[in-house]
């Protein structure tokens, strides 16, 4: 009784005390209240109103659940999920009612515009029943699952039709079986004499033949693809967009790569990879050409005088581009731990909102499917994108000579608005040139 008159006086003194019921850190509600509350004459006056949550983050006021006053059931909420956040797709759940958890343990997944999050069990027990269904529209804070600590696990599911055995129809009389000696026999009419069913008319030779629906399927479309559709169609409605390209010859870079690889192993732990290497390359050419390195904010240009460079990612379920910070300060070794830690939590959906937030300037590496070449789309807010392709054995001429060498195409997407042929064709030069002679990065020419 004492802590329900605390928990009324809570909500009407306090609007932000008052959302405690979705909090989900809160494992004792009445146990808290009535240390902290006064119960009696002067139980109007709360003397620690202001300070019951000092400085919590938006992520720690929904990390648990609240339980029931007799600290039985808890409830399952939705996480908060960032700043730029506000609602996500139920997409699917991972247990069923009646499935035991471990708490922590993730009980569904919640599909928003960047990422996917988890919904976890606040306490181990058993899932009593869920609140939201599959395809609901969920804010943070929104009860997903009720778990019980002293229900019992359901050993076996069995179907509604199973559950309840069908009564036996009563068994017919010998009476019932035998016709009435009033009733009258049924006059049979004769079949009706079908018309002939129209020959279907020959479809002209330009009509379309289209398949039957049958061999169709309609889904709908995830979240995150939606993100992407709508970015990628607002940089094409934004931007002026060019492209241009150069080749660069692979030769000495892979040779360095090949001589340095495993001490490079041995002694930073992490394999030498090439981008690393076009990373550094992007931050020279960025230094030098400040201008791609910017921005448009209306009638504004915003130079940034750090570099963060975004590296896109292919996943199962969309295109994700995480952030690597402060490029410009790391060596090769941090950027290919960085990007390996970025790629394994991208492959296994576990990146943050902050983890792709920002970035100055993209890398896209389409060489790792096959791609030749193609033209790379901006990543808004940025001005440009460098898109990296296959390395091929191709002739060229050296000194004179025809020779076999592996070549890589490079295209850089940039925005006209903002930066002018000389400025892109500049820059793409220098990443040849790192990259053809990567002495130039020790001695910076």
């Amino acid at each position: 009784m004492a802590s329900r008159i605390a928990s009324r006086l809570l909500r009407r003194s306090s609007p932000t005390l008052g959302l405690l019921r979705s909090y989900t850190h809160v494992r004792n509600y009445s146990s808290q209240l009535s240390g902290l509350i006064p119960v009696g004459p002067q139980s109007s006056k709360l003397t620690r109103r202001n300070n019951y949550f000092p400085n919590a983050s938006p992520y720690q006021l929904w990390s648990r659940s609240f339980a029931s006053d007799n600290g039985d059931k808890f409830e399952a909420v939705v996480p908060f999920m960032g700043e730029s956040v506000t609602d996500g797709t139920l997409a699917n759940f991972l247990k069923k009612p009646g499935d035991r958890v471990e708490a922590d343990e993730a009980i569904a997944q919640i599909e928003t515009d960047k990422v996917t999050i988890d919904v976890s069990s606040p306490e181990a027990g058993v899932i009593e029943k869920f609140i939201a269904s599959e395809g609901d529209t969920v804010t943070p804070g929104t009860i997903v699952a009720i778990v019980s600590k002293s229900a019992a696990p359901a050993e076996t599911h069995v179907a509604p039709s199973e559950e309840a055995p069908q009564k036996e129809s009563p068994p017919v009389k010998a009476e019932e079986k035998s016709p009435k000696a009033e009733e009258k026999p049924t006059k049979v009419e004769p079949p009706k004499k079908q018309a002939p069913k129209p020959t279907p008319s020959k479809t002209s030779p330009t009509e379309p033949q289209l398949p039957p629906k049958e061999r169709e399927r309609r889904v709908p479309m995830p979240r995150l693809r939606k993100r992407i559709a709508n970015r990628l169609k607002d940089s094409q409605n934004t931007f002026a967009m060019l492209t241009t390209f150069n080749e660069v010859d692979m030769t000495n870079l892979m040779k360095l790569r090949s001589d340095y690889k495993d001490e490079f192993v041995k002694k930073h732990g992490v394999k030498l990879g090439l981008m690393s290497c076009f990373v550094k390359a992007a931050v020279s050419g960025l230094q030098n050409q400040p201008i791609v390195n910017a921005v448009i904010d209306g009638d504004d240009i915003i130079y940034r005088d750090y570099v963060d460079v975004s590296v896109a990612v292919g996943t199962s379920k969309g295109l994700v581009v995480p952030v690597i910070r402060d490029a410009d300060t790391m060596n090769f070794a941090d950027i290919e731990k960085g990007i390996n830690n970025l790629a394994k939590k991208a492959t296994e959906g576990a990146l943050s909102i902050d983890e792709m937030a920002g970035g100055t300037f993209t890398i896209s590496n389409g060489g790792v499917y096959g791609s030749l070449i193609s033209t790379p789309i901006i990543n808004p807010p940025q001005s440009a994108i460098l898109g990296m392709h296959s390395i091929v054995q191709r002739p060229v001429v050296v000194d004179g000579s025809i020779l076999a060498r592996p070549m890589m195409y490079l295209a850089l997407t940039y925005d006209h608005r903002l930066i002018d042929g000389r400025e892109a064709v500049y820059f793409l030069r220098r990443i040849k040139d790192v990259v053809e002679d990567p002495r130039r990065l020790l001695l910076d020419i």
